[in-house]
């Protein structure tokens, strides 16, 4: 059996087809870095990370993640 010959290109060269490094395997944007605009953010109070919450938020400020985990605490208490 033979192995498959590189896919060349319509100049006869065995590049990459133009379409397979820019097309659908490109890498997308990326997300703005965490903090970068908006409000200042209120610290979790479990872990310190920031949360969804402003500052000026009153009461328990949680992040998604201690947030997730007491809501399982407290379903499974009974």
């Amino acid at each position: 059996m033979h192995a498959a010959a590189p896919a060349r290109h319509a100049s006869g060269s065995p590049e990459a087809a133009p379409d397979a490094v820019d097309g659908y395997c490109a890498p997308g944007p990326s997300a703005p870095p965490p903090g970068a605009g908006g409000p200042p953010f209120a610290e979790c109070v479990l872990c310190r990370k920031p949360t969804e919450y402003p500052e000026s938020h009153k009461g328990i400020t949680l992040c998604p993640v201690c947030e997730w985990q007491e809501a399982q605490r407290t379903a499974c208490s009974g």
